[in-house]
């Protein structure tokens, strides 16, 4: 283990946090705090669906499953049981461009969840057989069916990623990834998947809560010390595009939906970037609330969008340009071309119609809302530092980011809409009911 911790602080974030680097190549964060009696204990390891090759898509996703069927000293299911019986409560998810592993439990449990955590980064591949792949295959299968097929509208990410990205591009496929990938792949190359990439070298580990970093730093050595670093892990893909579109894309789809739907979709900056961040309260003003842009005049002004079906989001990606998806839902009787002519206006404007100060002022308190909602609770803060410490390489730039959002003015956002909001960059993809017979 390194000597000496490093102590940081950012502007915005009122918090300690203290960090060190295993001899294995383990990053720890550490932020204590002494108002509750709990812990988080966070892992990321960056691995994504930005880094499966070719052939090998969803397979970060079904190892989010398989992380949860028992490794070397622990038996299927244990980990859940030894969590959730000992009052604490955990998940993970994957995202293209990380995974991540937690719990939150009773202060007094911090060396278990720990000690989980190890036991299952360098002693899953010993305990994976066929017959808990296999088990998973079907769930992520059933989860797919769940989640993307059998809703209305599920499978519109689906459908924008490769419309907004080009073919090899790492963001061109879902999370949930290609079943006949899953189906065709081996034991032996789901087992050298993980031995690749879940490593303590491509992984951090932050514990926020009620501990000290002297006691999280001697767990983390006791526990993961031992495992041995992954020397070359491959890198992704590269996220580079040379530019913006230089022609709109469309799709349109006949579906058992109850209405008609429309996703209007821009490839902008990356997450992390000053141009996201003008985004971000971009899409603010434009699809949050009942305030916003979209609310006021396609819902409450003309009256051809669904009040609860109207909304505009980024979506946080870090390594390439991410994209910022406008939506609606037409009314009863009203047309999709309709409510496509009053989406573009509308997304149009930001361009042309100065933000107001009120409009500015409101997604900025929208923001800052969201922003200490997320720090507030122990889990939240854990997954924020050890976010900022894998895609950016420092925790504490977390602290920067509500300031960011702030200091955005109404002509950076008019000239990042200007920028990326152009019509023939534009992705368009409509949900059209099925004729009844």
């Amino acid at each position: 283990m390194s000597a000496q911790p490093t102590p940081v602080t950012a502007t915005g974030y009122p918090w300690p946090i203290e960090t060190t680097r295993l001899a294995n190549g383990l990053r720890v964060v550490v932020s204590e705090d002494r108002s509750a009696p709990v812990v988080c204990v966070n892992l990321w390891y960056d691995v994504g669906s930005r880094h499966e090759p070719p052939g090998q898509t969803g397979f970060a996703h079904l190892f989010e499953h398989l992380m949860f069927e028992g490794s070397l000293h622990v038996a299927k299911t244990e980990h859940m049981r030894l969590v959730q019986g000992s009052g604490g409560s955990l998940n993970a998810t994957t995202n293209p461009d990380r995974t991540n592993y937690f719990e939150t439990l009773p202060a007094e449990h911090l060396e278990l969840a720990i000690w989980l955590e190890a036991d299952r980064m360098g002693g899953l591949v010993p305990a994976l057989t066929q017959e808990t792949l296999d088990n998973q295959r079907e769930v992520v299968k059933n989860e797919r069916r769940q989640r993307y097929e059998n809703v209305p509208y599920g499978d519109a990410w689906l459908r924008l990623l490769p419309l907004l990205y080009p073919p090899g591009h790492p963001y061109h496929h879902a999370t949930i990834g290609s079943m006949e990938d899953l189906n065709a792949a081996a034991l032996e190359v789901f087992q050298a998947f993980h031995q690749r990439y879940y490593a303590p070298n491509n992984a951090v580990l932050t514990v926020v809560g009620d501990t000290t970093p002297d006691e999280v730093f001697t767990l983390a050595d006791r526990y993961f010390g031992s495992l041995s670093p992954v020397p070359d892990i491959p890198p992704a893909p590269s996220g580079h595009l040379s530019g913006p579109a230089t022609a709109p894309a469309r799709d349109t789809v006949s579906a058992a939906v109850p209405a008609p739907r429309i996703y209007l979709a821009h490839r902008t900056h990356p997450f992390g970037t000053a141009g996201y961040d003008a985004v971000t309260v971009l899409a603010t003003v434009l699809g949050s609330g009942r305030g916003s842009r979209l609310y006021q005049r396609l819902a409450d002004g003309a009256r051809i969008a669904q009040p609860d079906y109207v909304g505009a989001y980024g979506v946080d990606l870090a390594h390439a340009p991410a994209p910022l998806i406008v939506t609606a839902t037409a009314k009863d009787g009203v047309s999709p071309q309709t409510l496509e002519d009053g989406l573009a206006e509308v997304v149009d404007s930001l361009a042309t119609e100065p933000v107001t100060e009120a409009e500015l002022d409101r997604a900025k308190a929208l923001l800052t809302t969201a922003w200490w909602r997320q720090v507030s609770t122990v889990g939240g803060r854990a997954d924020t530092l050890g976010r900022y410490a894998t895609q950016f390489g420092d925790p504490a730039a977390a602290g920067y980011r509500l300031p960011a959002w702030q200091a955005v003015t109404a002509g950076d956002v008019a000239d990042v809409a200007a920028q990326v909001l152009r019509p023939e960059s534009r992705v368009t993809l409509t949900y059209l009911p099925k004729e009844s017979s």
